[in-house]
């Protein structure tokens, strides 16, 4: 099997930067979104959140894949300046917001909410034109 194919929607170089990309939700989307992410995010000089960043991203694109059976976005919004928040949006077919809920002990899975909701400034969910997003604020060293 090859690499999975994944569709690069669109880089616009100006002010307040973004890039968004469109994944199918199969095995491998993870991890191409992961790379997508972090080579976005080291070209713009942000490798300081790219880390954290990709975490969150692989955290949003796996709730999406174990509901949704269409394309999984993912879309980058850099800040014009040097202050500001890098904004992270996950979407999905799906019109239904995600549920935090807390995850026991034992169970293996269930906390990808609230580690976006630990790690970030702010979080949401907002309705698209089909399914919804999922975003995240990180802060951007100044």
């Amino acid at each position: 099997m090859g690499p999975l194919a994944w569709e690069v929607i669109g880089v616009i170089e100006t002010d307040g930067d973004w890039a968004e990309w469109s994944f199918p939700a199969e095995p491998g989307a993870v991890r191409a979104a992961r790379a997508a992410v972090r080579g976005q995010l080291h070209g713009w000089d942000l490798d300081g959140v790219a880390d954290l960043a990709a975490l969150l991203v692989s955290e949003l694109v796996t709730n999406a894949m174990r509901h949704a059976t269409g394309p999984i976005g993912v879309r980058l919004v850099r800040p014009a300046g040097l202050d500001g928040a890098l904004r992270v949006e996950v979407s999905d077919p799906l019109p239904d917001p995600p549920r935090e809920r807390v995850a026991r002990p034992e169970d293996e899975n269930g906390r990808g909410l609230q580690l976006v909701a630990g790690s970030s400034l702010r979080w949401g969910t907002r309705p698209g034109e089909t399914g919804k997003a999922v975003w995240f604020e990180l802060a951007v060293p100044g």
